[in-house]
């Protein structure tokens, strides 16, 4: 557990590197998504590896937070702008980013199943963290006028997902200091990804920004809190025999967290504009 990984050291380096970059470029917004991103995960994953005991309620209310968040903001700000740029086109390409994040989901789960060279979870965590990066520069490179508040709502999800997964390297006897990478890796990628220019054809646009709400929409729907027999939640539970009463508590608190993370995006964009 206290080891320290260099493949863990070495992202954080690169991560540094680009914000120097960054900040010559005065890409201020994409900063600071990157480093709240990173902030949120490499913070939550000690949490997650002293965590003792029935830890459900928590992790509950973290998924239910952020998962608000990105629905509320996936909706408010990216799907207006693909419909705007192109109602048909852009509905096409939301439509497309909802399938591919299905399919992500569905391929990462066959691979999970392989013999790989390195921990799965922090393969998936990896992937998914350098595919939501490169959206996030594309979407931030193109539309500069977007607000650092999308940005910050859907990369809120990562304070969790490394409460969670440093728990499970902890029982698997791994250094928790790997999730550096996935930490990293939104801010890697988003710095390298915004230099990328869209074409200014409309459809085009309206096809690109519909998948980044897509995806993000689907991202946002995975981290919904599933409080079932055989979920992560269920995991967390020290109860024996018939956990359905306490999973039933847990549904209630799902829901009432996911609606005080959209109600915090509301707030926020009315304190905004």
């Amino acid at each position: 557990m206290n080891r320290i990984s260099r493949l863990g050291l070495l992202a954080t380096a690169v991560l540094a590197a680009l914000s120097v970059y960054a900040a010559a470029s005065e890409s201020w917004k994409l900063l600071g998504i990157s480093w709240v991103a990173f902030l949120a995960m490499a913070l939550a994953a000690p949490l997650g590896a002293r965590a003792v005991g029935e830890q459900a309620n928590a992790l509950v209310w973290g998924y239910g937070l952020a998962s608000g968040a990105m629905v509320t903001s996936a909706a408010v700000f990216l799907v207006p702008q693909a419909i705007g740029q192109h109602p048909q086109w852009g509905g096409f390409g939301i439509a497309f980013g909802l399938l591919a994040g299905f399919a992500s989901h569905t391929i990462g789960h066959r691979l999970a199943h392989l013999d790989l060279p390195m921990d799965r979870t922090v393969a998936e965590l990896s992937a998914h963290a350098f595919s939501a990066g490169a959206i996030i520069g594309i979407i931030y490179g193109n539309m500069p006028e977007l607000g650092p508040l999308l940005g910050v709502a859907i990369v809120s999800h990562k304070g969790p997902a490394g409460y969670a997964a440093a728990r499970r390297l902890v029982g698997d006897g791994r250094p928790v200091s790997v999730l550096l990478v996935p930490a990293s890796g939104v801010g890697i990628a988003a710095m390298l990804s915004s230099t990328i220019a869209v074409p200014a054809a409309d459809p085009i646009r309206g096809l690109v920004f519909g998948f980044a709400a897509g995806v993000f929409l689907h991202v946002a729907m995975d981290f919904l809190p599933r409080c079932e027999i055989g979920s992560e939640i269920h995991d967390l539970l020290t109860v024996k025999g018939d956990a359905h009463a306490l999973l039933d508590r847990l549904r209630v608190h799902a829901v009432a967290s996911t609606a005080v993370g959209g109600a915090a995006v509301l707030l926020a964009w009315l304190v905004v504009v």
